[in-house]
């Protein structure tokens, strides 16, 4: 049963074909066999206590199925680490947002899963819980900061899965494990969690197997909500998937406006563009201008970075000590400049996506790397300077404010996953999942 898409067991159990405790059992039995090897789901609740709340699951479009919950969201009454050993033990009182939506649509909180410490890096490791490995070669990494998420749906422990996306969180994890996964635009998944809730580089997202699961999950995460000033006022139904593709105009861009991307990749991807071709798509090489795209995400990272945690800077990891103490450095006229360089980006792709239904373009700019590496160094003989510069590919999507959606695109020849990313226009988030439904 745990091989089931979410669609087709939410189906089953709302005709009585299986009960929500035998969808949970069968989960709880494939994380026994395979997450000892793989290390995704990091707390899990006792079994009994995981059946008894699926006997219990409300009625509801997610009722009986299993998931776990990426480590950064509150539950309560279950271990939330945030993947820091600051945060070892804690324990929350109250559900986040997100947790309170899944619980009333009736889904079975069984655990959590895997991030990186404050979700800061896209490789999933910590010192409470060691590093999450890839389903593919468990000498890779999964990717990150929803490595655990992205693992756990490969591996088929969970049928999809929570992840939030700040730089590339949601999207590259989905690519390196073979799956979809959707950074939204902002305010369509409300978050009334810590932070400037004015902020729209921060999303929450869902990753699963099939472009029907994704639309699932989100179609109960999404919708307004008093406590996130930037959710939209528009509730967002499950929609129908099936469409006629011939005629979209599909922008393809093979490196974002120069980027270093590993020959691998761009063989696999050029291999999605024909599939998009047959289609009937029509593609052309384009996109959008990013000029001042990476300033502006590493600034108001960094601002981000530094309101959230100056106070433990010194007991973090390295890397996000480094984010924090430079954005700690920013002067108000450079910020500002961040601020015009996100306004710009925004009305440069809304534009852009006038001419064209779909920007296409990689996901990541390496193949799953291994597990051991914090982040790459190098590019195609190109250094990165910081753990910030090997994910520009999806950084410079994530400032422009329009949604994304990574694809599956295909193996490379040693059998690792490569995504493409579809780029869609503001709030376009159901004409991405029905492009990647007719891709699928």
């Amino acid at each position: 049963m745990w091989g089931r898409t979410a669609t087709d067991l939410a189906a089953a159990v709302r005709a009585r074909e299986v009960t929500p405790r035998e969808v949970v059992a069968s989960h709880l039995e494939r994380i026994a066999e395979v997450n000892p090897e793989i290390n995704a789901i990091v707390t899990l609740l006792d079994p009994e206590a995981a059946l008894k709340l699926a006997d219990d699951a409300p009625a509801g479009p997610l009722q009986g199925l299993p998931i776990a919950v990426k480590d950064l969201e509150d539950t309560a009454g279950m271990r939330t680490t945030y993947g820091s050993k600051l945060f070892a033990e804690h324990v929350p009182e109250r559900d986040s947002l997100l947790v309170e939506r899944l619980r009333a649509a009736g889904a079975v909180i069984i655990g959590k899963t895997n991030t990186p410490e404050f979700g800061a890096g896209s490789q999933t490791f910590n010192e409470i819980f060691g590093a999450t490995r890839n389903p593919f070669d468990l000498s890779k990494t999964p990717g990150g900061s929803s490595g655990g998420a992205a693992a756990a749906v490969a591996s088929h422990m969970i049928p999809f899965a929570d992840g939030s996306d700040l730089g590339a969180s949601v999207r590259n994890p989905a690519a390196f494990c073979g799956l979809y996964g959707l950074r939204p635009s902002p305010g369509r998944i409300p978050d009334h969690g810590p932070g400037d809730p004015w902020n729209p580089l921060p999303v929450l997202g869902t990753i699963a197997r099939s472009p029907a699961d994704v639309a699932l999950l989100f179609s109960v995460l999404a919708g307004p909500d008093p406590r996130d000033p930037l959710s939209i006022q528009e509730p967002w139904p499950l929609p129908g998937l099936e469409c006629d593709p011939r005629g979209l105009r599909i922008a393809w861009s093979r490196d974002l406006g120069g980027l270093p991307v590993e020959s691998e990749v761009t063989a696999v991807l050029e291999r999605a563009r024909e599939r998009l071709t047959d289609l009937g798509c029509i593609v052309e090489d384009a996109e959008p201008d990013f000029t001042g795209a990476d300033e502006c995400f590493e600034v108001l990272r960094g601002t981000t970075f530094a309101a959230a945690f100056t106070e433990i800077a010194d007991q973090v990891k390295p890397a996000l000590r480094e984010n924090i103490r430079f954005g700690e450095s920013l002067d108000a006229r450079r910020i500002g400049h961040a601020l015009a360089h996100r306004g710009a980006m925004y009305t440069r792709m809304r534009e852009f996506l006038t001419r064209y239904d779909v920007l296409a373009a990689p996901v990541t700019q390496v193949g799953p790397f291994d597990v051991t590496t914090e982040y790459p160094t190098e590019i195609n003989g190109m250094p990165m300077g910081s753990y910030l510069e090997w994910f520009r590919s999806c950084s410079r999507i994530t400032v422009t404010s329009h949604p994304a959606l990574a694809v599956p695109a295909g193996l490379t020849d040693s059998g690792l996953p490569i995504g493409l990313q579809l780029v869609g226009r503001h709030r376009g988030e159901v004409q991405l999942l029905r492009l990647a439904h007719a891709l699928a």
